[in-house]
């Protein structure tokens, strides 16, 4: 008798510390590294821009080749302007100063079976491979090649994907992407709002993706009474889906002209280290007269003791708890005209040792866009 009120007691002083600890955990404050991002300036893209008759635009997202000095940028044409493909760059940036934006190459990216990507039309003709709709573009750790994201197709019963390439854009593999965000009648990824943000650890044992916006099995999408919740997913350095997160999108940030559109969903993420993302913002908020106004944030999102729900789980339920968030910048407060911003990338040292950092926008080949490279002075 008195060993099985030994077993009791230490039983349920363990389960006390197992409590405490877990409300310790829950109660834990949210730190975030970076103070703040002090602007330096942008550079302008001319849209007439080509490189070897190929017009450049459309650029989705953008890293740093820390090795070679060089960006890595990628455009969202969907094969329709030139083949799917992506670019290196050179910029210089200082202090005080940004310097232009010059295209040194173009990489053609190539499916599995060694061809280039087809357009709409193509595909529907022959029926195979898969139409691009690229988003996001990030080295891998050892830089002797690059993982991309695109979007899919409902009309087109194409899935979004994950793909892995080598430095001159030939297939290596495809990433096994979420159960949850695969076409179905009633769930799924939404059109033009999946895969949209990508992002590798400095330490190369993470990936994480995210969605643009809410699965649709997992609300509706945000309004200017209500914001909207999507998912993040965590890889492990054995491209293994190990944890999922969920973000809280904010609503939209004004309201749209009578009978006219508005969007706010997640147009990148950037790692700042295992337990911290940026997450980019984006709304379009389109006027009575048509035309469309630009509202771009930078949260920090703290996963340290972050609430996780199963990469499996079909559907999100009220319970299911959001990760903390602290706005870090609003765009809008800057002095200048924000376009459709949708990459962001640390950037090279600068002279005092600290970080850059730049987004940049996809003008969607429109004449009334630019394409805009924002650097700021990161302070921890």
């Amino acid at each position: 008798m008195m060993q099985k009120r030994v077993w009791r007691a230490s039983f349920l002083g363990c389960l006390l510390v197992l409590s405490q600890w877990a409300m310790a955990a829950r109660s834990e404050p949210a730190t975030y590294p970076i103070k703040q991002l002090i602007y330096i300036g942008q550079s302008i893209l001319p849209n007439a821009t080509s490189f070897h008759h190929v017009p450049v635009g459309g650029l989705s997202g953008i890293d740093y080749d820390s090795q070679n000095h060089r960006w890595l940028m990628v455009s969202d044409d969907r094969a329709l302007k030139g083949p799917a493909r992506a670019y290196w760059a050179s910029m210089s940036l200082s202090d005080t100063k940004v310097g232009p934006i010059r295209i040194i190459q173009q990489i053609n990216l190539k499916q599995p079976d060694g061809s280039l990507y087809p357009n709409v039309a193509k595909f529907i003709l022959q029926g195979q491979g898969s139409v691009p709709d690229l988003e996001s573009i990030r080295l891998i750790p050892s830089h002797k090649g690059f993982r991309y994201t695109s979007e899919g197709d409902r009309k087109l019963g194409l899935n979004p994907f994950i793909r892995q390439a080598r430095l001159d854009g030939d297939y290596v593999a495809d990433i096994p992407i979420p159960n949850v965000i695969k076409l179905s009648r009633n769930r799924g990824f939404r059109d033009n709002l999946a895969l949209e943000g990508s992002s590798f650890t400095p330490d190369g044992q993470h990936y994480f993706v995210s969605m643009e916006a809410p699965l649709v099995q997992d609300g509706p999408l945000p309004n200017t009474d209500h914001g909207a919740r999507i998912r993040i997913f965590e890889y492990n350095h054995a491209n293994e889906l190990e944890k999922s997160f969920i973000y809280q999108l904010d609503p939209w940030p004004a309201a749209p002209g009578k009978g006219k559109s508005a969007d706010n969903g997640v147009s990148e993420i950037l790692a700042i280290d295992n337990q911290h993302l940026l997450v980019l913002e984006r709304a379009g908020i389109e006027d009575d007269k048509g035309v469309y106004h630009d509202y771009i944030r930078i949260y920090q999102v703290d996963l340290t003791h972050a609430p996780t729900v199963p990469v499996t789980k079909m559907a999100l339920s009220k319970d299911d708890q959001v990760v903390h968030k602290q706005l870090l910048l609003d765009l809008n407060s800057l002095p200048v005209r924000l376009d459709n911003i949708e990459g962001i990338s640390f950037g090279p040292t600068l002279k005092d040792g600290s970080q850059s950092l730049v987004v940049i926008s996809d003008n969607n080949f429109n004449a009334a866009e630019v394409t805009q490279v924002l650097a700021f002075k990161v302070r921890r």
